[in-house]
């Protein structure tokens, strides 16, 4: 069994306590990493504080050609890495719509080229016989990621490219779940960056609490769960770290009775339930207008049975089997809960009789707000539909959700839906699709589904402070 490295001041480190990584399609351990603790987070910090004045003081030209550099680490590894994705989440190679292992690395290194061409002009505020005032984006110093185990080499990238392209040095904390196709991109990019800029530690919850509380750390960037991000918040306020928080979402979306429902059914499922339904933007809550309410369930009940379910990676698989147990046990608890409140099951519903952690995908009508299964995330590949007869009826339930990552509205009416879309309380609105994102337009929730934004120039400002520059013209 491989085991996968740590990487702490340019150098691998490999300690005796491991941690097995499981391949969800199979149940079985396919590779190890050391279980580090807060002392390697101290190294860490450490190599990355070291490194940090050199990288700060590089030319901005070079740390743009750095990062284009690390794209095309990325572009020479791109089937390793995928093959590394679809083992440790499950994820087919390529899956429902082409949305899998193929585009994680493929949009990982599109992201990494998007953000190298990224830049933070010097503004100028005043510039007369008196004074000049200009506004100059500073780098933070270190700055800790920590990852999630959805998306576990994407998210790394959104969480390094932009910390390195603005002069940060980065300590990063893959999910103990899924570290390996990060540990392999770190190692690689070793090879590229000078020792301590990118430093690697893997563990589980012990590390998380070093980093949250490091006083050597100036900023983390973490996506996961809202309770998580509360105790960051909470760990981190003793040195008034800067945070970016992308948190829980139960996207709603809400179709409109003017569009046909056979025509929009295969996005609605797609954007439901690719990776599974694994995604923190994925459609989790679908409000549907009354008359078309039975033939929307019904379009979508058909594509649940339909869609091949199986290991990622075997030809044709579009889902692959939930990442591991404990998701897997709150999806089952959570349709046992519908079934008792009155849901009705249309597909799917139950757990698939072979090694992994496959559940059918699952569409189930019948419930609304109130309903454990559509008041909380499922993150999984089950679908509650939820019947409405009048717009404001449709906007007060999408609203109703502590979460407010993002939301959608389904019409043959761009503008009336851009208008409903407008009144839904959520970090990203779109129209005619859901879960549309992309390096250049900011992203991130309100509420409880975070703090800050990510992407383009204002998430790569969100990795600097200012500092406000005044020149008198004579003393």
């Amino acid at each position: 069994m491989q085991v996968y490295p740590m990487y702490i001041d340019g150098r691998p480190l490999t300690l005796s306590a491991r941690r097995e990584v499981i391949n969800p399609a199979t149940g079985e351990a396919f590779a190890a990493v050391s279980e580090a603790g807060a002392a390697e987070v101290d190294l860490a910090v450490a190599a990355a504080r070291r490194a940090f004045p050199a990288w700060r003081d590089l030319a901005d030209s070079a740390r743009e050609q750095a990062v284009i550099r690390l794209a095309e680490v990325l572009e020479a590894a791109m089937p390793e890495l995928m093959e590394l994705v679809t083992l440790e989440t499950g994820k087919p190679l390529h899956g429902l719509n082409q949305v899998g292992a193929g585009m994680e690395v493929g949009g990982a290194i599109a992201w990494t080229r998007a953000t190298a061409a990224l830049s933070l002009p010097v503004e100028v505020v005043q510039d007369n016989a008196e004074a000049r005032i200009e506004i100059h984006r500073r780098p933070l110093g270190v700055v800790a990621s920590i990852t999630p185990w959805n998306w576990p080499l994407m998210i790394a990238i959104w969480h390094i490219m932009p910390a390195l392209r603005a002069g940060n040095t980065v300590l990063i904390k893959p999910s103990e779940l899924t570290p390996v196709a990060t540990a392999r991109f770190v190692e690689l990019a070793n090879a590229v960056l000078p020792p301590g800029v990118l430093n690697l530690v893997t563990g589980g919850a012990e590390v998380g609490a070093a980093i949250a509380s490091h006083a050597g750390i100036d900023k983390i960037v973490f996506t996961g769960s809202t309770n998580t991000g509360r105790r960051i918040m909470a760990s981190a306020a003793g040195n008034l770290k800067r945070l970016t928080l992308e948190l829980g979402g139960n996207d709603a979306a809400i179709v409109l009775p003017d569009v046909d429902p056979q025509t929009i059914a295969p996005q609605l499922f797609a954007a439901a339930f690719h990776n599974n339904g694994q995604t923190c933007a994925c459609l989790k809550r679908l409000y549907v207008h009354r008359s078309q309410y039975d033939t929307l369930c019904a379009a979508l009940a058909d594509l649940a049975r339909s869609a091949v379910v199986g290991d990622g990676r075997a030809a044709g698989t579009e889902l692959g089997p939930l990442q591991n147990p404990a998701q897997l046990a709150v999806v089952e608890a959570l349709a046992a809960d519908a079934r008792a409140q009155g849901g009705v099951v249309l597909a799917g519903g139950h757990r698939l009789a072979r090694p992994g952690y496959f559940y059918a995908p699952t569409i189930v009508s019948g419930v609304s707000n109130g309903c454990s299964l559509v008041d909380e995330e499922q993150f999984g590949p089950i679908l509650p539909v939820i019947v409405y007869d009048d717009i404001d009826e449709a906007i007060r339930l999408a609203n109703d959700s502590p979460n407010g990552l993002g939301g959608s509205v389904w019409s043959d009416d761009p503008a009336r839906a851009a208008e409903i879309a407008a009144r839904l309380e959520c970090g990203s609105a779109w129209v005619n699709t859901h879960g549309a994102i992309q390096p250049d337009a900011p992203f991130g929730g309100v509420k409880q589904s975070g703090i800050g934004v990510e992407f383009g120039v204002h998430g790569l400002a969100e990795y600097t402070s200012i500092q406000t520059l005044k020149i008198m013209k004579k003393p």
